[in-house]
């Protein structure tokens, strides 16, 4: 027999005015009806609790429990019994049994009980295969079987997006549907990353001093309803200084989700090893490491660019400033950055203006490798936000 919470009983109110015929018969039954609320007898709702009828639904992540018990029908004593308890998934046979050891004699009318417990880890048909041998007064052996087959259905469905920044972050969306027909309580959804990055949850706000879930303080998941979680990734130092590091395919983590239904039957889903393809940057990788939000017109501003080496070999590079119909650069074009290492990297300094108000574009950079006489063009690098110096200091 399986092992599972029992349910909140329901009934069905019948009630009535007290001109209709059956005048205050119906809310008097319902008054001594034991199972009805006192003082809330037309909730459909009840105090009692109603055993499982039937072995119901399992899905993947919780713990399935079962009651096997082993009862000598007969009239005689029976010796050497041993109860073995085996789950048959498409994969894999699984020992359930609490022990191994066999149980000396079984006396008429006395049985041998046991509770197996096993959290299920796949999806599909499961056989529970209960075998038990034993041994007669006349000394002959005996054995027989009986298969328990029921199904394993999925409770999630898990959908992950990346997003990469301008930066080194990363951004994955988790995408959480229920798919069961019934209620959840989403106890936690976290995210465990890989050695290479930190991770920052993205689901909660500040009110007050205090952190509040987006989600509001009761977690819990409808029907075929879905929940965006959001987390942001870094990598960690020792591996953002190395820039061929994370290039390709990396593992960025994976997902920890811990839910609760009925009467607080628990589950747990852990996802695969999430990848995602690191975008490629070419030989040479330039990112602006500070830039103003807001810059007043005809004003020179700063700007710090951090280059790259992406390739496996040492390049000597030149850096050529190009002005554009609003963007202007300020210092020598065509000076010498000098050899960049593989895995390598500089911080550079450059001051420009811009001569059109408006959202403007910085663009214009080139680097030139003079070993390859290969020429890397970066436009739209930023945008920033050019005002007139009379509105600035208005407001």
């Amino acid at each position: 027999m399986r092992l599972t919470k029992p349910t909140l009983f329901t009934n069905v109110p019948v009630t009535c005015e007290e001109r209709d015929l059956p005048g205050d018969l119906f809310n008097q039954l319902m008054k001594e009806d034991p199972s009805t609320v006192k003082g809330a007898e037309t909730l459909m709702l009840g105090e009692m609790l109603t055993l499982p009828q039937n072995f119901g639904n399992i899905f993947l992540g919780e713990t399935f429990s079962s009651y096997i018990s082993v009862h000598n029908d007969s009239n005689q004593v029976v010796k050497d019994i041993l109860v073995k308890a085996d789950l048959q998934t498409s994969s894999q046979r699984l020992n359930l049994s609490a022990s191994s050891a066999a149980v000396a004699e079984l006396k008429p009318d006395c049985c041998i009980d046991d509770v197996i417990h096993h959290e299920v880890k796949e999806i599909g048909t499961h056989i529970l295969v209960c075998a038990v041998s034993y041994t007669t007064q006349a000394g002959e052996k005996m054995y027989f079987r009986k298969f328990f087959k029921f199904q394993v259905l999925k409770p999630l469905d898990v959908k992950t997006k990346f997003y990469n920044a301008e930066t080194d972050e990363v951004f994955l969306e988790a995408q959480i549907q229920n798919i069961t027909t019934s209620p959840m309580f989403m106890e936690k959804v976290s995210l465990e990353p890989s050695i290479m990055y930190n991770v920052a949850e993205l689901n909660t706000v500040n009110k007050a001093g205090e952190s509040m879930s987006t989600f509001g303080s009761r977690t819990y998941l409808q029907p075929m309803d879905t929940r965006q979680y959001l987390y942001c990734l870094k990598p960690k130092q020792e591996f953002a200084e190395k820039a061929g590091v994370i290039k390709g395919v990396t593992v960025i983590g994976k997902l920890d989700i811990v839910w609760k239904t009925n009467l607080g039957e628990r589950g747990r889903l852990q996802t695969s090893q999430l990848q995602r393809m690191a975008p490629g940057y070419g030989d040479v990788r330039l990112s602006l490491e500070t830039i103003p939000d807001t810059v007043n017109l005809e004003e020179p501003f700063d700007i710090t660019c951090k280059i790259t080496n992406c390739s496996e070999r040492t390049m000597d590079l030149i850096l050529e400033m190009c002005n554009t119909n609003s963007i202007h650069w300020c210092g020598v074009s065509g000076r010498q950055l000098g050899k960049l290492h593989p895995s390598s990297s500089l911080h550079l300094a450059l001051t420009l203006l811009s001569s059109v108000q408006g959202l403007q574009s910085v663009s214009g950079l080139r680097l030139t490798d003079t070993f390859l006489k290969r020429t890397y063009e970066y436009d739209d690098i930023a945008q920033v936000c050019v005002v007139s110096s009379e509105v600035k200091e208005e407001s």
